[in-house]
């Protein structure tokens, strides 16, 4: 056969399509861009021209069809990624999922729910989210669970300016670690599954939001105190409030804040407020119980907006609270303190978690996701609101002077700063209460926490909450 025939024949088969999408698109295609009508592409209509300029020139018109074709599967075919996220109402807010589907171009779910809720949910069925959003003390149960999987460090863009708060355990050499579940120490799985300290390159979560929380009282009820003098977590237990306090209703985040109050005021004395014994748990309970029954606590509350309505509305004045709330409630002209207890705050760490289900184009999709939290916008929007991000200086560009002066460096407000609702929610001459970034962190008492203890205090804990 001669050589040109043999070209022919190698091109005609070499531009035939092997996906039956190739040639649906190309059919589809408008006129303009198919090959002219004489030429049949991948059809022996090619190797009968005798001539090579001709032939050249009908290849050349093929190959255009073809490259469009190649293409085609993914525009055509492609179905939009949707990756869904469960979570809390303290990172799932709408104007963070609009913003991060404008910027990646893909459809994103938010499934918010109380703490208790989703870590339960997260545990047991993996295969209902994508990418899992609460605090570090969910990490082991996951990990254990088999619900999450690793994250491979290498993919995470921005990394490198990840501060040494979730690296180390400390942002200073003088800071306190902490008591309990200190994210550091969760944050790396070892070579045999485990999870450490020692660096390497898979992590169990991705760490991004995290704040110090305490309680938050009404100054119309309760005079003002003084930060780390006279702010107590005893305050919450004490009988002066009796009937008007409201707790978090969740075991590993209202247990402590208890726990703190209890052993402020002298009531309970921990070896270790970070792995209470069955014992010291049934002491804590005991108090805890009697002061129930006398009608101490006006609720529990199972999440952030709830909390606000219990202040708003009178309920309470004075409860577990965290950053949001109080930055909503001064927007609506509700004189909230957030305390800086002087026992030390109750610490936490946002965790981004990868479900073990997720794979192919969801995967990529949740890395982009990560990848959007810590790229600037997302950490100067929550800021805002009284929450910190893992790599804030990527932020503070998006920031104002007086933004990062009152938030981060816990400087007076030189003027009136707006909360991420557009409410007013510092006033000029305001100081953060409790200080700055490092001296905040400074100062944790105890972690959020998951015990060797876990499942007698969560079943004390719904003993208590439900009698």
């Amino acid at each position: 056969m001669p050589k040109d025939i043999l070209l022919n024949a190698a091109v005609s088969r070499s531009l035939k399509p092997v996906d039956p999408l190739v040639d649906s698109f190309a059919d589809s295609l408008p006129v303009s861009l198919k090959a002219p009508s004489d030429v049949a592409c991948g059809s022996s209509d090619i190797v009968a021209e005798p001539s090579r300029r001709s032939f050249l020139k009908q290849a050349g018109a093929c190959v255009g069809v073809a490259l469009a074709a190649s293409k085609a599967p993914f525009v055509y075919a492609k179905k939009q990624v949707t990756l869904r996220v469960l979570g809390t109402h303290v990172t799932l807010q709408e104007e963070l999922r609009q913003r991060a589907m404008a910027d990646l171009g893909i459809n994103i779910i938010y499934e918010a729910k109380g703490s208790a809720a989703v870590l339960q949910k997260a545990s047991l069925m993996p295969s209902s989210f994508d990418l899992y959003e609460q605090w570090s003390n969910s990490i082991n149960i996951l990990w254990q669970a088999g619900t999450i999987q690793p994250i491979d460090k290498t993919r995470l863009n921005h990394w490198g300016e990840v501060n040494p708060l979730t690296k180390t355990g400390k942002l200073t050499p003088e800071a306190k670690l902490g008591a309990g579940d200190a994210p550091y120490k969760l944050l790396y799985v070892q070579p045999d599954g485990r999870l450490g300290s020692n660096s390497t390159d898979n992590l169990s979560f991705l760490p991004y939001v995290h704040n110090v929380d305490s309680f938050g009282y009404n100054l119309n009820e309760i005079p003002r105190g003084v930060p780390y003098t006279t702010e107590s977590w005893g305050w919450l237990l004490d009988d002066r409030y009796r009937g008007k306090v409201g707790i978090v209703n969740a075991p590993t985040i209202g247990l402590f804040d208890l726990a703190l109050a209890a052993q402020a005021q002298g009531l309970v004395k921990f070896n270790d407020i970070g792995a209470m014994s069955r014992v010291e748990l049934d002491q804590l309970f005991s108090v805890l119980a009697e002061k129930k029954q006398r009608g101490h606590f006006a609720g529990f509350w199972n999440s952030v907006p709830e909390s606000v309505n219990y202040m708003k509305t009178g309920r309470v004045v004075l409860e577990s609270m965290f950053s949001p709330a109080v930055s909503a409630l001064n927007g609506l002209n509700v004189p909230v303190v957030y305390a800086a207890p002087k026992e030390g705050y109750r610490g936490w760490h946002g965790v981004m978690c990868l479900s073990s289900k997720a794979e192919g184009h969801v995967a990529d999709a949740a890395y982009d996701y990560m990848n959007w939290w810590q790229s600037g916008w997302p950490g100067a929007f929550i800021a805002r609101q009284g929450y910190y991000i893992s790599n804030a200086e990527r932020s503070r560009e998006l920031l104002s002077a007086d933004e990062w002066a009152y938030w981060y460096d816990g400087k007076e407000s030189k003027k009136e700063l707006r909360g991420t609702d557009g409410n007013i929610a510092v006033r000029a001459g305001d100081i953060r209460t409790g200080g700055s970034y490092l001296k905040r962190f400074s100062n944790v008492a105890v972690w959020n926490t998951v015990m060797p203890t876990y499942d007698y205090s969560l079943q004390k804990w719904y003993e208590f909450i439900t009698n």
